[in-house]
């Protein structure tokens, strides 16, 4: 006879599977088929330079990148159900441009260390702490910051001529040309008529209102136009624009073109590799990912997706694991980020279908044509991917818009300016601290009591 209880078992276990698939899913399931296509290209305004610069100036491996950071992609994706993006680590690519002696090797070593750390924190419960006791005035500044940076970056690009494999700025950008400022310019002005400001309910508040007005045929006419223009695919059409002007900037780079993937080795990393690597890397490095990459992701995925539950520890912990996998193959060191997440929402990314579709063409790029893709890239329109890394910079800025109080607002403007000036995300973070736990004091001394010391965490 069957036992009762194993069959028990059997039927919980299937049902557990399949409400997990269902889960996946739905996850992966598109909102709209041109937004979401859409969506996936505003995160490339920073990948796109990041990886360029490397590949030039220190030989990263370019496909196996780009076929680790595809499955990235398609994970998280199904994962969270949210456009969360995979960029590179900023700090660690900063150190080995401009560092002659901070090769691949080191690179990798110091995203594995970053990764482990990372890892401990969430699995431990220790990042879903510090995630709750931090204010909310502080995320918003470093938020605030980052977008900042991301915006003045992204005129810099637009307005000079740009040397990745140095990480410097050269003349002023001529206004005419395949690369020229009038294009820029075109491209941005094309983005703000189709996108706007980015809010979700204007036309829906507009067509309310419209349908009130009997005003005749001519205003159907206008909102029928406006829907049309409204529905294009403004970062996906400008992204194909570079696309088309970088192999007609570059003809002789299509016909070297090598079909196939690049060879996947494992990097080889001496004693010295992993000390460089743990002190000039992951230590700048680590402050970044722990606010840019968990907290401000969490808590923006909150703002801008309030049904999702995405924790601390569950980001934390894929930042690791990707890491702890991809780094031993020479993939790029990669983790979330709070201006990828902006970006993709901003034009039009509302699933994981967005950062899904996104991997896959990642995927199939490395494996298809590998390393050879950097000599298209190499003459890709830096002035549009400075326009796409612009509107990625705004949204993510705009999103501190809600500090209500003047105190919230003095402490997120005290952190965001120490993290502009300071270069430093944890410079900022911890001035903010500072001023935050005075204006506590401050109050405590007023007569208010003990209890208004205390942190305030995410509500």
């Amino acid at each position: 006879m069957e036992n009762p209880s194993e069959n028990t078992n059997q039927i919980r276990n299937q049902g557990h599977r399949s409400s997990i698939v269902e889960k996946v899913k739905n996850n992966l399931i598109f909102r709209s088929k041109w937004a979401e296509l859409n969506g996936a290209m505003g995160d490339l305004g920073t990948y796109i330079p990041i990886i360029l610069a490397l590949t030039l100036a220190k030989d990263l491996n370019l496909g196996t990148t780009l076929i680790f950071t595809g499955v990235y992609n398609f994970v998280t994706g199904a994962i969270y159900g949210v456009p969360m993006p995979v960029q590179p680590m900023k700090s660690i690519a900063a150190v080995a441009i401009s560092d002659a002696d901070f090769n691949i090797p080191e690179v990798m070593a110091s995203g594995i260390c970053t990764a482990g750390i990372l890892a401990v924190l969430g699995v431990t419960g220790l990042m879903q702490l510090v995630y709750k006791l931090i204010p909310i005035s502080i995320v918003r500044g470093i938020q605030l910051a980052q977008g900042l940076s991301f915006a003045m970056t992204a005129v810099k690009y637009i307005r000079k001529v740009q040397n990745f494999s140095k990480s410097k700025s050269g003349s002023d950008r001529h206004w005419l040309g395949l690369d020229g400022l009038l294009l820029a310019i075109i491209c941005a002005c094309f983005i703000i008529v189709v996108n706007g400001a980015g809010d979700d309910n204007e036309y829906a508040a507009e067509t309310e209102s419209g349908a009130n007005d009997a005003s005749g045929s001519g205003n159907n006419r206008r909102k029928r136009l406006r829907k049309i223009i409204t529905s294009l695919p403004s970062a996906f059409i400008i992204f194909l624009l570079g696309v088309v002007l970088a192999i007609i900037r570059g003809p002789k780079a299509v016909k070297g073109f090598k079909f196939g993937p690049s060879p996947i080795e494992v990097v080889k990393m001496s004693k010295h590799a992993w000390k460089e690597g743990f002190i000039k890397g992951t230590i700048p490095q680590l402050p970044l990912s722990i606010l840019n990459s968990v907290i401000a992701v969490c808590k923006l995925s909150t703002d801008l997706f309030p049904e999702k539950d995405i924790s601390a520890t569950s980001v934390s912990i894929t930042v690791g694991m990707m890491n702890l996998i991809g780094c031993w193959f020479g993939a790029m060191p990669c983790c979330h980020g709070a201006g990828g997440l902006a970006g993709q929402y901003k034009f039009g990314g509302r699933s994981g279908g967005c950062v899904a579709l996104l991997g896959l063409a990642k995927l199939v790029l490395g494996l298809v044509l590998g390393s050879s893709l950097v000599k298209i890239l190499d003459q890709f329109p830096v002035g549009v991917l400075g326009v796409l890394l612009l509107f990625a910079g705004i949204e993510l800025a705009i999103c501190s818009r809600d500090m209500n109080s003047k105190e919230d607002s003095f402490v997120m403007l005290a952190c965001t300016a120490v993290s502009l000036v300071g270069s430093s995300a944890a410079l900022g973070f911890l001035s903010g601290i500072v001023v935050y736990l005075l204006l506590r004091l401050r109050k405590l001394y007023g007569g208010q009591s003990s209890s208004a010391i205390c942190f305030h965490g995410n509500p």
